[in-house]
């Protein structure tokens, strides 16, 4: 059994905080054998925005050739999507809101055409991780992304349930998180949560 994990690192900057804390949670997962990796760093992947036409709840299919196509098959077939982002105002990152809004093609694949996302058997055995770190230490810093983050994953049928969360503020200068007391700790902790989680539902 192989746990096939997708990885988007959504920072505009490559390897700050955000993506920090996404490779330790990465690398922990990867100690593991039987999990398979793929990172990828949305600054490079080549994905527009959305142009809102609709044209998806006719095609089913985004009418843009671009990075989407790589890796629309992909998210439909990991069993663990993990999206890191900073805050940047109170919100997602600009790489990451374009993933999320890019998403509109299995909004309309679920919704208006009735047509699967993935097959009947996976549905509830995949798992969804968010990551994001923050400049700020206000309590409700991270509020505004988790209703994005929530949608992203529901359109490609990973419930709210199935949502793990490591939210880690006051880290605003590059490399910050490094001396952060516990993000490490709790990365690691985290990957392995999920990881266990996640041959429990495979085996299922």
């Amino acid at each position: 059994m192989t746990i096939k994990v997708l990885a988007f690192a959504g920072s505009p900057r490559r390897h700050g905080n955000s993506e920090t804390l996404l490779d330790w949670v990465l690398a922990a997962m990867g100690k593991d054998p039987d999990v398979s990796i793929e990172k990828v760093a949305l600054t490079e992947a080549n994905i527009n925005p959305c142009r809102g036409c609709n044209a998806c709840e006719k095609l089913n299919r985004c009418i843009q050739r671009d990075g989407l196509d790589i890796y629309h098959d992909k998210i439909i077939e990991a069993d663990c999507i993990v999206l890191s982002s900073p805050i940047f105002c109170m919100g997602l990152a600009s790489q990451v809101k374009m993933l999320v809004d890019r998403a509109q093609v299995f909004r309309s694949r679920k919704y208006v055409l009735r047509l699967p996302v993935v097959p009947p058997e996976r549905k509830g055995k995949r798992l969804g991780v968010f990551l994001a770190t923050a400049g700020q230490t206000w309590p409700h810093v991270f509020d505004a992304a988790v209703p994005s983050v929530k949608c992203f994953y529901h359109v490609i049928d990973i419930r709210d349930a199935d949502i793990s969360y490591l939210m880690i503020n006051g880290v605003d200068e590059s490399g910050a998180i490094v001396s952060h007391p516990t993000a490490k700790a709790d990365a690691e902790r985290l990957a392995q949560n999920v990881i266990a989680e996640q041959k429990k539902r495979l085996a299922a």
